[in-house]
């Protein structure tokens, strides 16, 4: 099954800020986890805003409609979970779109 972003979600601007903000993202990275159907990426929330990854959500939504996008953030500054899951094969795309999130 193949998956295809929708470019023209995005504005220029916006394309560009999500290119730096999924940088930034994947480098605050700390646990990757397999679930059913995707991911579930541990985020050190001191080096990612939860503003940042509801930001980084939005745009990933938009260009990537067929995402499911769950966050979570934990009590007392604690890591917040980005888990990103979705039909068969979506795992696989995660892995090529996403590679520096699996160090």
């Amino acid at each position: 099954m193949s998956f295809v972003c929708n470019l023209n979600a995005l504005t220029s601007s916006e394309r560009a800020e999500h290119q730096q903000l999924t940088a930034r993202l994947a480098d605050a990275v700390r646990t990757t986890r397999d679930v059913a159907e995707g991911y579930a990426f541990e985020i050190d929330s001191t080096r990612f805003s939860f503003v940042d990854l509801a930001r980084w959500s939005e745009f990933e939504r938009r260009c990537c409609p067929f995402f499911d996008v769950q966050l979570e953030a934990r009590r007392e500054n604690g890591p917040m979970t980005l888990r990103l899951t979705g039909r068969e094969g979506v795992k696989a795309f995660i892995r090529v779109e996403f590679p520096k999130a699996f160090r």
